[in-house]
């Protein structure tokens, strides 16, 4: 049986998975091969209790952590309203092409328009094909204004 929620972090075992999960992604090459540090996994359960603006969907399998999405709300200023930014989606090797996204994705939509949302966001690497295409199932697309201008590029800058 696979649940889809969203965690709570007064919940220790959910915390731990949140962990336990992008632990898992940061080893994936998707997620750049290399762990989390130690500081950050013992960090980071506090770090987000601290940010109401972030939700965190984990899914469960017979009560073992196997997805996570953690989101971020944003504001739209074209819009006026909030957004929510899916930072990091996170599927057990052992469970990818299942579909396990959209049922994720639907937990993740269903919070952000309490929210009152008027979009999801999200980047991710040009060369990840299978998150590509489950994203673009769940209408997903690149973002542009005037086609003349092209689509939208997610760009960094480390601090």
């Amino acid at each position: 049986m696979i649940e889809v929620f969203i965690a709570d972090y007064r919940i220790p075992a959910q915390i731990a998975a949140v962990v336990s999960l992008l632990d898992s992604y940061a080893r994936d090459p998707a997620g750049g091969s290399v762990g989390l540090a130690e500081d950050i996994k013992q960090d980071l359960p506090a770090a987000l209790a601290e940010r109401p603006q972030m939700f965190n969907v984990l899914a469960f399998a017979d009560g073992e952590p196997i997805g996570l999405v953690n989101c971020i709300e944003g504001f739209s200023t074209f819009a006026c309203k909030p957004l929510v930014n899916v930072h990091d989606v996170v599927v057990l090797e052992s469970h990818r092409g299942h579909h396990l996204v959209h049922r994720m994705f639907a937990c993740v939509e269903a919070e952000a328009r309490t929210r009152g949302a008027c979009k999801l966001t999200l980047e991710v690497l040009s060369g990840n094909r299978p998150a590509l295409r489950a994203y673009e199932r769940e209408g997903f697309a690149a973002f542009q204004l005037d086609p003349s201008f092209g689509t939208a590029l997610f760009l960094q800058k480390k601090l």
